[in-house]
């Protein structure tokens, strides 16, 4: 009768132990799952500011109309994500950084220093880089995100990416610049607005402020 007593009074304490365990294991998966969705929130804030900027700049210092024109496009299209992004995180009680970051300004910094065709060749291209990164950064927490409402903008601002993705070809090909080391992912950046699984899993998840957001 003893050991009966006993062995029920260890497993009551195994049991009790794992009870207590569990929400800790708990509190550090989500732990983990906000600071992925921090991270995602916040170089999309970097990468909308970058996009903006260069957009500004895009429409001052570019040679070809196409390139002018799309510049423009970015600063319309970005301000409103941006704000869009603003009241998300302010939901989401993350706060946001208040510049574009150090890759956003360095590529500013060697835009400006370019003019007429050398300028316009050097913009279209990072903005081929950097969209075919946005997309998959986006698509990717569209996907597994932990977030619903993240999840939810993530998916809605896709269209908008995949769209300016190609935007950005029709402009580049207006200037000469050949695509090719991007076109490699145009049939996956063609697929349906409202399927963003179709879109491969990406290479990583790009910094979205470095070349540029």
């Amino acid at each position: 009768m003893k050991s009966i007593f006993v062995t029920s009074a260890a497993s009551l304490a195994t049991g009790l132990c794992l009870f207590i365990a569990s929400p800790s294991v708990a509190a550090e998966e989500h732990e983990k799952y906000d600071a992925a969705t921090q991270s995602f929130l916040k170089e999309a804030a970097q990468g909308g500011m970058t996009e903006v900027t260069l957009g500004q700049l895009a429409s001052e210092k570019g040679h070809n109309e196409a390139v002018k024109s799309f510049g423009q496009r970015m600063v319309k299209d970005h301000s409103r994500v941006n704000e869009e992004l603003k009241k998300l995180a302010h939901a989401e009680d993350v706060t946001l950084p208040t510049d574009m970051g150090s890759g956003g300004k360095e590529l500013e910094q060697r835009l400006q220093k370019l003019s007429g065709a050398e300028f316009d060749q050097a913009y279209m291209q990072a903005m081929l880089k950097d969209h075919k990164e946005d997309i998959e950064a986006f698509n990717q927490e569209a996907r597994n995100g932990k977030d619903p409402e993240v999840k939810n903008w993530a998916s809605k601002t896709l269209p908008t990416l995949r769209e300016h993705y190609q935007l950005g070809q029709t402009a580049a090909e207006k200037i000469g610049l050949k695509t090719s080391a991007v076109d490699s992912s145009s049939e996956r950046l063609d697929s349906s607005k409202n399927d963003a699984e179709k879109i491969a899993p990406p290479e990583r998840m790009g910094k979205m402020q470095s070349g540029p957001k």
